[in-house]
């Protein structure tokens, strides 16, 4: 992730690790490579946990999601890699129409994962789920003012937003999501309004809209989750305060819910190692993992059944869209086109 883990949430994730620490290794003297757009930091532990338990070495390569797509494509049947692991559902499913995955069963990733969190052919499987609702400077707006993403293009908020630009994929999902809900003259329409309402051009990551919202620039924003947690969390002092300025709203509670989506991974086409490939996916997927991405990631479990962090629990509960992640990929040539015609710079 695109933020740095505190001491204290590294200290919290070894303890959930602790317990694991002394099973016993098993001698197979196997490998599994691993191509990661996770940074280093944020996965590592996880994999030499998974390494002590099975005795399976991990090698991992970290880089951009493009590049190692890129990389991928270049290599063919030559590739090294194993698995693929990307932080958002369009590029999982960029991967798999560029054929370098290949679908696997899993008695066990069917059973923690829900379906709607998963390619319906087991090409990729989502691991973390983030959401992406509207956040608003807490001093200048009222919750009550708020309702859905559709009300953003409406005109009380003229000179009020601001956003990432059309090239963040994040943006991309979510208006594949309304595309996928709306269909594409609606969805247009919207994404007009929603541009005639920004208080600037976009620009900078979502880190940066949260601090624009807390410094007055604008009043609400867009922003995936996890950084807000990053913020909050962070050792950068003014950091946390933009973010205590800003309060998070949970849209669309009465019709589609809100956008999320997710993180996962595939196994490649021409993995070597598809057995330990299948086994260490099914390790990301556990309780133990689950409960990393929560603690260090600010991320939401795809397994119901595992309990958000204690600052995603202090935002309350909400409604996701039940839409398949699948369909953010599907509509993401459409969604950047729209966003194109709008102005969506």
């Amino acid at each position: 992730m695109p933020y740095p883990v505190t001491s204290r949430a590294l200290l919290a994730a070894c303890g959930l690790l602790s317990s694991l620490f002394t099973a016993p290794v098993v001698l197979a003297g196997n490998e599994v490579n691993l191509y990661s757009a996770r940074k280093e930091d944020l996965i590592k532990p996880l994999l030499d946990d998974f390494s002590r338990q099975t005795g399976i070495t991990v090698n991992l390569v970290t880089g951009k999601e493009e590049a190692l797509l890129q990389r991928l494509n270049s290599e063919g049947t030559n590739t090294p890699a194993d698995l693929l692991l990307t932080s958002d559902a369009g590029r999982l499913v960029a991967a798999q129409k560029a054929g370098v995955l290949q679908a696997v069963k899993s008695t066990a990733l069917d059973q923690v994962i829900p379906t709607s969190y998963r390619d319906p052919a087991g090409y990729w499987y989502g691991l973390s789920m983030r959401a992406r609702p509207i956040l608003y400077a807490r001093d200048r707006v009222k919750p009550a003012e708020l309702s859905t993403y559709e009300d953003l293009a409406a005109p009380q908020w003229k000179g009020r937003i601001c956003l990432r630009s059309s090239d963040s994929v994040y943006n991309q999902s979510l208006v594949a999501g309304m595309i996928a809900h709306h269909g594409e003259t609606q969805t247009e329409a919207w994404a007009k309004g929603l541009v005639a309402n920004l208080a600037r051009p976009p620009k900078g990551g979502d880190r940066d809209q949260i601090k624009a919202v807390a410094a007055g620039e604008c009043d609400i924003t867009l922003a995936n989750t996890y950084y807000l947690g990053g913020m909050l969390a962070s050792s950068d002092s003014a950091e946390q305060q933009a973010a205590t300025q800003v309060a998070v709203f949970w849209p669309n509670a009465q019709s589609t819910g809100v956008h999320v989506n997710v993180s996962g991974a595939g196994v490649t086409a021409h993995a070597r190692n598809r057995d330990q490939a299948v086994k260490l996916l099914e390790f990301l997927a556990s309780d133990t993992a689950q409960r990393w991405y929560a603690e260090v990631n600010n991320e939401y479990p795809v397994n119901p059944a595992i309990p958000p962090s204690a600052t995603l629990q202090a935002w309350g509960a909400f409604k996701a869209d039940t839409l398949n992640v699948a369909k953010l990929g599907e509509l993401n040539a459409a969604a950047v086109k729209l966003m194109d015609r709008a102005g969506w710079k």
